[in-house]
């Protein structure tokens, strides 16, 4: 029988904020608040001290985030996990976007005539509470979270959440006809997003307004202001246009190196201007601005891309 477009479906994420795990076997105990169906990014991030939150790099726990209402491909359920996989963030690893699992629990299938809207309404506050039909608080969602628009009424955007629908303040929000219709931003754009997010902790991993990694941060700044870009340093410093390091500018993507320059790419940060870089470093830390001159990273630099469009409308 030929599938008609009333029965196929589209996965969408039903929590705040959906970690892509390694394996299924990878969350420990402490990882509870980050896998449960009500899963909590503040709990979460309480409930983790240094070392915990290191393990997440060191031991390869964590791959990714994914939003509300974020689609993916689902390849295969199993034992209460599902093997995913992102298409919008661009990886090598697949050809199709970004691999992992994420707890079956935190996702659910929607006819895809469903998942529709008048536009879009993407969250541009650090974070935003999106309420129920009665007006009353649902649920912290995370900057950037972007949910199908259904109508303005008077200070309020009605939209369609995995469960229903429900209300954000207009004031929380801006409303696009598509997310290809976001402006594309300059360079200053790119700082002036980053910005907002000093003394944020680094997040291994992290792909939300409760903690970014490097390119996690690099990746939704571009987001922001329009530009899709791979998920992973590495793959960040592949793409774009490759911009001279004396021919640097604010919002050019700066790359990082282990061997002075010359080994594995392993960090990624904002050119700020006059030779400092806007970043978030790595866990203990939080996003900062730093002058490069007589740090590590000024001997580790190897590579800057651009990503952003300048006043001649090239990129």
């Amino acid at each position: 029988m030929t599938q008609t477009q009333s029965t196929k479906t589209t996965w969408v994420v039903r929590v705040p904020v959906a970690t892509v795990w390694t394996a299924p076997d990878a969350p420990r105990d402490v990882d509870q608040r980050g896998i449960s169906d009500a899963a909590s990014m503040t709990e979460w991030l309480n409930s983790l001290s240094y070392d915990t939150s290191l393990a997440l790099c060191e031991d390869n726990l964590v791959q990714s985030q994914l939003l509300y209402g974020e689609e993916v491909i689902v390849d295969v359920l199993k034992e209460g996990w599902a093997k995913v996989v992102v298409p919008t963030q661009a990886s090598k690893k697949d050809d199709r976007g970004y691999p992992g699992f994420v707890p079956a629990s935190q996702l659910k299938e929607i006819p895809e005539n469903e998942w529709q809207g008048n536009g879009i309404a993407v969250v541009h506050t650090k974070q935003a509470v999106l309420l129920n039909e009665q007006r009353q608080p649902l649920v912290e969602l995370s900057y950037l979270t972007s949910l199908p628009a259904l109508k303005e009424e008077e200070e309020w955007v009605k939209v369609r959440t995995p469960d229903g629908e429900g209300y954000f303040a207009l004031e929380d929000v801006t409303l696009y006809p598509s997310c290809e219709a976001v402006p594309k931003g300059s360079g200053e754009d790119l700082i002036r997003a980053g910005e907002i997010f000093l003394d944020l902790p680094y997040f291994w991993g992290g792909m939300s307004s409760y903690g970014y990694d490097c390119s996690g941060f690099a990746y939704n700044m571009h987001k922001a202001c329009g530009y899709e870009i791979p998920r992973d340093a590495t793959d960040q410093a592949m793409a774009g246009k490759e911009v001279p390091l004396d021919e640097l500018k604010p919002g050019d993507l700066l790359f990082f190196a282990y061997e002075e320059g010359k080994g594995r790419i392993h960090h990624v940060g904002f050119y700020y201007g006059e030779g400092k870089m806007l970043h978030s470093p790595n866990t203990g830390k939080a996003i900062e601005i730093i002058d490069l001159k007589d740090t590590v990273y000024e001997k580790e630099l190897c590579s800057a891309r651009r990503y952003w469009q300048d006043t001649e409308g090239s990129t």
